[in-house]
């Protein structure tokens, strides 16, 4: 299989729930989870598109028989590193996602919300993969009509006696551009919604519309980060520039080590043009160190926190390098 990587890995471990899986369930779903880690590796790494999507054909079916088990909401399928799960604060509910790469270098992504119910029954809303169809990204869509991506993290929000959670994901995309995408899902009548006019630009120097969803896209051997950074109690970003001053092909946009992002604020992501001003050293990297994506291993995938480490600690030591060279 051609080097690609997933961020997979960050969204592997389970929320913690107070309710127990019952015993029976659980040897059930161990069984099942065999078979479906034995499918889900070839999904990845299958040589062909055909043994992968013959694969990912088989595993669909084998996914909702296996939920299907009474109370299977509390089974965390952690031995599927490579599908990502996440799950929200109130764990209502839980979203597993993963792609299908094409002989191309493109993908196709699936996904399933399974809903928490107090029954233990399945409700589950399939998500159909429409963006190779969408030729405007800003939309407001159902799960029939889903921008299909890797979800990474999810965070969530109240206003107004409502929920909101904003999901952030990945899409490999093409040879040339990657894409990490903010947007938000809320429920109407019970029924999952991606998208809608939350990211701001209100407080901008120079006004642009609202989006109804936020997408970085930038050259694809580049590292750029999306994310939410509780300490600064912000959705943080890198700030791109074209390598060859071409800002309107995206496979050119790289990092410049400023960074942009997004405050909660009335309901809204409000846009904040430059987050850490002069406060940082030239050249050094703020929390939420972007990763080098193209050394990650697919076959022993790593978290995010672990990822990040590793970057800072080499970032450290090329600092060292740098003053003993001046010394």
């Amino acid at each position: 299989m051609k080097a690609i990587f997933l961020i997979i890995a960050i969204c592997s471990t389970a929320a913690a729930f107070g309710q127990k899986l019952p015993a029976a369930s659980f040897a059930e779903l161990e069984k099942r989870q065999d078979s479906l880690r034995a499918m889900s590796y070839e999904i990845i790494n299958g040589k062909t598109q055909e043994v992968r999507s013959t694969r990912n054909d088989a595993f669909i079916p084998a996914l909702v028989k296996a939920l299907k088990t009474p109370y299977s909401f509390y089974y965390p399928f952690d031995s599927l590193t490579t599908m990502a799960k996440v799950y929200p604060a109130d764990s209502t509910f839980r979203i597993f996602t993963w792609p299908l790469e094409n002989d191309n270098s493109t993908f196709r992504h699936f996904g399933v919300i399974q809903m928490n119910t107090k029954d233990g029954s399945l409700k589950l809303f399939p998500l159909f993969d429409n963006s190779d169809f969408t030729t405007n990204t800003d939309t407001i869509t159902n799960h029939h009509g889903w921008y299909g991506c890797l979800y990474y993290a999810i965070i969530q929000r109240r206003y107004f006696n409502a929920e909101y959670y904003t999901l952030f994901g990945w899409d490999a995309n093409n040879m040339r551009s990657q894409k990490k995408i903010a947007e938000m899902l809320t429920f109407k009548d019970s029924v999952p919604v991606f998208g809608g006019p939350y990211f701001s630009f209100v407080e901008d120097t120079v006004r642009k519309p609202t989006r109804n969803r936020f997408i970085l896209e930038f050259k694809r051997d580049a590292a750029a980060s999306l994310n939410w950074n509780p300490e600064a109690n912000l959705i943080i970003y890198d700030h791109l520039i074209s390598e060859t001053g071409e800002e309107t092909k995206k496979f050119t946009l790289v990092p410049d080590m400023d960074y942009e992002g997004f405050k909660w604020q009335a309901g809204k992501w409000v846009h904040v043009e430059k987050i850490f001003h002069d406060a940082l050293e030239k050249g050094k990297v703020p929390v939420g160190v972007p990763f080098d994506k193209s050394k990650s291993n697919l076959k022993e995938p790593k978290t995010y926190d672990e990822i990040a480490e590793e970057e800072a600690a080499k970032q450290a030591e090329k600092e060292k390098g740098k003053k003993k060279k001046k010394n």
